[in-house]
């Protein structure tokens, strides 16, 4: 059975403009841009009349004319193989029947070797010459162009594939918690179970989840650590709030996941950095979880304009004022404004209010001033385990960290 075919990207048919180009220009009957590794030599784009030639074809990279010429056995431009003892030997001398041949090297924009440019004819050309292979230095110049950006992207997701596959399969991420305290009270009435990633990865949690998430396996990390999480609450006391994309709340898997906890404790914060695109679906997800027991709460309220579509859209239990908008209230009035209006604005739609990252004592005070129902953040505690939870916290009596 023939190969299958590919279909051409877009980057496959600027290339093979390229390799027209060559091919009209130099008179011969094939080119093609090469891709190697250690082994092999992969035919990615080719352009020739002829049916024996076709996108996606291999042959052994050591024994390959390119080969031949990048080790300096071959001049770059061959107007006679049949001239040339060490060029009869290969394979492509023999069939397909080469003789002639131009090939240069396709390099990136550090120096790396990517593959090789080339043409070639099944009838001796003398008129090929040093002029020939200058255009087609050109023309592989251009193609490096165009192909390096692909290079990289799948060079940046091999390496966060990398990265992430040790982890995926131990399990997931770690999981801490930090507690949700009524402000009014002092009391715990709840945690944020938190993802941690290795600290000399030296990134936050949002953006491995949102590496994670361009290479396809976001959903299925977002899933590890929240079985994770849920594997603590027999632990603790109270509800726990668990972050969760759009994407990962329209998956089954999450459904499932969700179904073996009690709802009753369970908080699903839905970020405003993940886009929706369809909130009627959105809804019509969340509508049986909601049934159950399970709230919802719309995560980084005041960061951006999609938290308040978010809340008109789903109409939330929680608003969770983001850390920009709460670290400072207490000397700023364009801040304390802005928090008591997000607040008059929860409670009128039916939700109470959370302030995250609160880490004085007078910003905790002024929160509670301005009808913040609860807060979190390092004035109460890092996040940790659940042995460092407390059931309560007095504001005038915890002390300050960042003092």
């Amino acid at each position: 059975m023939a190969p299958t075919r590919r279909e051409r990207s877009d980057t496959d048919l600027k290339i093979a403009e390229l390799l027209r180009t060559a091919k009209e220009s130099l008179g011969l009957s094939l080119a093609f841009l090469s891709r190697l590794d250690e082994e092999v030599q992969y035919l990615e784009v080719v352009e020739s009349a002829f049916p024996l030639f076709h996108d996606g074809q291999t042959q052994a990279r050591a024994t390959s004319l390119c080969q031949a010429i990048l080790d300096g056995k071959l001049p770059s431009v061959i107007p006679n193989v049949a001239k040339l003892p060490e060029a009869k030997r290969l394979p492509a001398a023999r069939f397909p029947r080469i003789r002639s041949y131009v090939s240069v090297p396709v390099s990136l924009s550090d120096g790396s070797l990517y593959g090789t440019f080339c043409a070639a004819g099944f009838t001796a050309d003398k008129e090929l010459n040093k002029r020939d292979r200058a255009l087609m230095e050109v023309l592989a110049s251009a193609a490096a162009t165009i192909i390096e950006p692909g290079v990289r992207e799948r060079q940046r997701e091999a390496d966060i594939r990398s990265e992430l596959q040790p982890l995926i399969d131990a399990g997931g991420p770690d999981v801490v918690l930090q507690p949700i305290v009524a402000l009014a009270s002092g009391v715990r009435e709840g945690v944020e179970a938190l993802s941690r990633f290795p600290r000399d990865w030296g990134k936050a949690p949002d953006v491995v989840f949102a590496e994670a998430a361009s290479i396809g396996v976001g959903t299925q990390l977002e899933l590890l650590a929240l079985r994770r999480a849920a594997s603590l609450l027999p632990h603790i006391s109270g509800y726990m709030a668990i972050n969760v994309s759009p994407l990962t709340l329209l998956d089954e898997r999450c459904h499932v996941a969700l179904a073996e906890l009690p709802t009753e404790r369970i908080v699903l914060e839905l970020s405003e950095h993940d886009p929706v695109e369809d909130y009627d679906l959105l809804r019509e997800t969340l509508a049986p979880l909601r049934h159950e027991g399970i709230r919802l709460a719309i995560d980084d309220v005041g960061a951006g304009f999609s938290s308040l579509r978010h809340i008109l859209m789903t109409s939330p239990d929680v608003i969770k004022l983001d850390r920009s908008i709460v670290a400072g209230v207490a000397d700023d009035h364009v801040l304390r404004t802005l928090v008591h209006s997000l607040v008059d604005f929860g409670h009128g739609a039916g939700a109470t209010v959370v302030a995250e990252g609160v880490e004085t004592r007078d910003d905790a005070l002024e929160l509670r001033e301005v009808g913040v129902d609860f807060a979190q953040g390092w004035y109460f505690a890092r996040p940790g385990t659940p042995e460092q939870l407390a059931d309560r916290y007095e504001i005038d009596e915890v002390p300050n960290p960042s003092a």
